[in-house]
């Protein structure tokens, strides 16, 4: 079985098919169901966030497991196959590896260096093993993500590199200026009570903002929230929360917006902001031109480069969309939207005195960002990470086969000793333990060298056939191999921290 990931993100999609390609929690699990069921894969996982949608899967065919990975990825979006394929990337076995270990490093966010994207690859996890989707492979490869993602953040600087993309927002809201200056005295509203939005509201509360108020369909997890908030012991902010129906009422006193919620359809239209500012909203400017260089054209041409020992991965050519300009008066009203789909209509930028952050923008605003030189130490750190994950795999395969081997050694020596105690009955119990420890000490001083030895090499490349020739000259049981593989499979403690 082979690892294999199929998927889009910011750097190979405009915002515009992210955004339609966006998955909500209950077709994140009839995805990871149905690609279960289908034939090239044993197990599943998907990573869905803000700006990427991925689907990791165990197959054993390449070109039949992208095909039906791709297929799944359309049916459940609801974008189709033949529009959906230009944006998608694919990556095979230790390429599939390094990719997710440089997204837990934040390599491949927007924001270079953001943690956030490790709570989210834990719950792509917990979601799998909940499901119970996610098998020995994908349990192994998510939990040492997690790991190689803390390392990267506790050996290095990488968190310089960039920041969380909600301060990266409120830094583009503030345009230029000290953000905790900017903030200071201000009113927030905070939109939806999930991890982004506690995220944005915590991090409003440091930044210095007079006061934070809470909006969310559940009331009780919006409460919850502002609990949370003036618990804080680095922030002295006024916090409280209100029922979304109170939304239009708190635009008119909020002086910075921050939405984040599930919501399919807008959250915040133009005509709602332009009531609340008492102001007329323009009339539409002509359409925004979009330069686009889509990745590949084909799945196929992915599948060629990783038959064809390609190193590299299949280009994922970031998409730049030109927006008209913001208003360049004074700013009433900042705008952070951290959506997908979005919750605040882009026709906001029309509206005079509102200033609108939202993914798409931030993605042209991160694509300048400069990068620090602990980027490299990271990315060393990910090679090193993913030659260690592939040879602790090659190594996990051919462990069942030893175990076999040493319960067929141990079944022998069972054997002959029931059958010496047939020849020998009068032997006591001293000389009868003493032949029976002996004749165990020969067999495993024969067994020691060659299942260390074939451990050693299983762990290298091309190793994995170490095992069929280790079967072979001992003429092992397949079924009981497979038998070891199936308890060590569902051993319940095996992937969870």
């Amino acid at each position: 079985m082979s690892l294999l990931v199929v998927g889009l993100s910011h750097r190979s999609a405009p915002v515009s098919v992210l955004e339609r390609a966006s998955l909500a929690a209950d077709t994140q699990a009839k995805l990871l169901q149905d690609t279960l069921a289908a034939e090239p894969a044993t197990e599943a996982a998907v990573l869905a966030t803000c700006n990427r949608i991925e689907l990791y899967a165990d197959v054993d065919k390449f070109h039949a497991g992208v095909a039906e990975l791709s297929t799944l990825l359309a049916q459940h979006s609801g974008v189709g196959l033949d529009e959906l394929t230009p944006y998608l990337y694919v990556h095979y076995e230790d390429r599939a590896v390094h990719h997710l270990f440089s997204v837990a490093c934040g390599l491949d966010s927007m924001v270079v260096g953001e943690g956030q994207i490790l709570g989210q690859i834990k719950d792509a996890l917990a979601r799998g093993q909940e499901l119970h989707t996610a098998g020995r492979l994908l349990n192994d490869l998510f939990q040492q993500a997690l790991r190689v993602g803390k390392r990267a953040h506790s050996e290095t600087g990488i968190d310089r590199a960039g920041q969380s993309l909600v301060s990266f927002g409120l830094q583009q809201l503030a345009a230029g200026a000290d953000p905790g200056l900017w903030a200071q005295g201000k009113r927030a509203l905070v939109i939806g009570a999930g991890s982004m939005s506690s995220l944005a509201a915590a991090t409003l509360a440091r930044t210095g903002v007079a006061e934070i108020v809470v909006a969310n369909r559940t009331r009780s997890r919006a409460e919850r929230l502002v609990e949370i908030l003036q618990q804080g012991d680095d922030t002295t902010v006024r916090a409280h929360a209100v029922e979304m129906s109170a939304v239009g009422d708190e635009l008119t006193r909020a002086d910075v917006v921050v939405s984040c919620t599930g919501a399919i359809g807008l959250v915040l239209t133009a005509d709602a902001l332009a009531d609340a500012l008492g102001v007329t909203l323009d009339a539409p400017a002509e359409a925004p031109a979009v330069t686009a260089v889509p990745a590949p054209a084909d799945v196929d041409q992915h599948a060629a480069w990783v038959e064809n020992g390609s190193t590299a991965s299949a280009p994922e050519a970031p998409c730049r969309i030109t927006l008209p300009a913001q208003s360049t008066g004074p700013v009433k009203l900042a705008l952070l939207d951290l959506a997908m789909p979005r919750d605040i209509d882009g026709a906001a930028h029309r509206i005079d005195g509102v200033r609108l952050v939202d993914i798409e923008s931030l993605a042209d605003a991160s694509a300048d960002a400069p990068m620090a030189a602990d980027v490299d130490q990271v990315r060393t750190i990910v090679a090193d990470e993913v030659a260690a994950f592939g040879a602790a795999q090659r190594a996990a395969h051919v462990a069942p086969t030893v175990v076999a081997l040493r319960t067929m050694a141990a079944d022998v020596v069972a054997g002959e000793i029931a059958r010496l105690d047939g020849r020998l009955p009068d032997l006591d119990e001293k000389q009868r333990a003493e032949i029976t420890q002996t004749v165990r000490r020969v067999v495993d001083k024969l067994l020691h060298a060659p299942t260390v030895r074939v451990k050693q090499l299983a762990s290298e490349p091309g190793g994995a056939g170490y095992a069929d020739a280790l079967r072979e000259l001992f003429d092992l049981d397949p079924q009981t191999v497979a038998a070891v593989s199936r308890a060590d499979l569902n051993d319940p403690n095996r992937g969870r921290s």
